[in-house]
């Protein structure tokens, strides 16, 4: 997949560092720049840009603006931050954007973000991705659904399992639950949801029917088993 992308920035030597490193990524085939919100809100309302670079700060309208300037667009492109803000993250996250990248940029990050972004857009062979914002020491970052192996009950809160690490979210599992259910993850208890492609194996039958993810094993509700059998053995 080969776009063009939007980089919006009001200090000059970051704009041209980005444009540059994105102009030297083979799936880009345009750079568009502007040195304000206005200048880009007039390229994107135009079309055919897939991806916007946004930093938050901006005089007049900023990045936060344009995103949501964006949602009413018929073609909305995939919004990736390029900030020096740690603390907008949540935010971030509550206007959809796929990612939040963090001054000064690393290239690799940077270019993980874009396929990221990539990853999300109408043309992409997989399904859209979600990110949760996550409290990770005194910052925030984004952790996508695709990394997330599975999910136990906290209360109102739920904790996220990826293959690396654990995260504490204020959501609960029932909603991520209803919220996840087209993405691959099945409730095999009150307490926990689990992706189905996590899963290495199933023991449904005897006094403890249980699924296997790796190096953790979880009890299946025996009021779940039928829609437990159908999720991961149909």
């Amino acid at each position: 997949m080969s776009v063009e992308v939007l980089v919006a920035d009001d200090e000059a030597p970051a704009l041209h560092e980005l444009a540059t490193l994105l102009a030297a990524d083979p799936r880009v085939t345009v750079v568009h720049t502007a040195s304000g919100g206005a200048e880009a809100l007039r390229l994107l309302e135009g079309g055919g840009i897939a991806v916007a670079f946004l930093d938050i700060h901006m005089p007049g309208i900023t990045g936060f603006d344009l995103a949501k300037a964006l949602a009413g667009l018929r073609s909305r492109p995939a919004v990736v931050f390029v900030t020096a803000d740690d603390s907008g993250a949540v935010r971030a996250f509550d206007l959809e954007a796929v990612d939040y990248v963090l001054k000064p940029v690393r290239v690799e990050r940077l270019y993980r973000a874009l396929g990221r972004a990539l990853a999300s857009s109408p043309g992409a062979d997989t399904v859209d991705d979600e990110t949760i914002a996550v409290t990770v020491g005194a910052t925030t970052r984004l952790v996508r659904r695709a990394e997330v192996r599975w999910v136990q009950a906290n209360g109102d809160y739920s904790r996220l399992y990826t293959a690396a690490s654990d995260h504490l979210v204020r959501v609960p599992l029932s909603e991520l639950a209803e919220r996840w259910a087209d993405a691959g993850f099945v409730r095999v208890h009150r307490s926990s949801l689990v992706h189905r492609d996590a899963v290495t194996e199933v023991r449904l039958a005897g006094a403890a029917p249980t699924v296997v993810l790796a190096d953790v094993e979880l009890p299946v509700s025996r009021r779940l088993l039928p829609s437990v059998r159908d999720a991961l053995l149909r």
